[in-house]
This record gives C-alpha cells, sequence and structure tokens, in this order.
C-alpha cells in the first residue's frame, strides 16, 4: 500500500477552503445536543450500575 501524500494533502486543503467557523446559534445547538447525549449515555450506565447492585452481582 503507498501512500500519496500529495493528494491527501490536496484533499485536506479542500477540505479546510469549503469549512468555516460556526455560528453562535449553531454552536449552542451542537452544544445542547451534545451535552444531552452525554446525559443520556450517563443516565442509563448509571441505571446499569444501580440494578447490578441490587442484584448483587
Amino acid at each position: 500500500m503507498r501512500l500519496d501524500v500529495r493528494a491527501k494533502l490536496l484533499e485536506w486543503k479542500r477540505v479546510l477552503q469549503v469549512s468555516r467557523k460556526p455560528s453562535k446559534d449553531e454552536l449552542m445547538s451542537s452544544s445542547k445536543i451534545c451535552m444531552l447525549g452525554i446525559g443520556l449515555i450517563g443516565a442509563i450506565g448509571f441505571a446499569i450500575f444501580l440494578m447490578f447492585a441490587f442484584i448483587g452481582i
């Protein structure tokens, strides 16, 4: 497998040209969604922990 460094750099250049800084509203909404997901996963993990603690495994 041969690495084509030049082609990879051109791909990265295209991505950076298309990307832009998010607005404050976009940043806040994506932060809220991420926090909701982290909280949901944490709650599921804590519920599983309590279930095993009560069962005694």
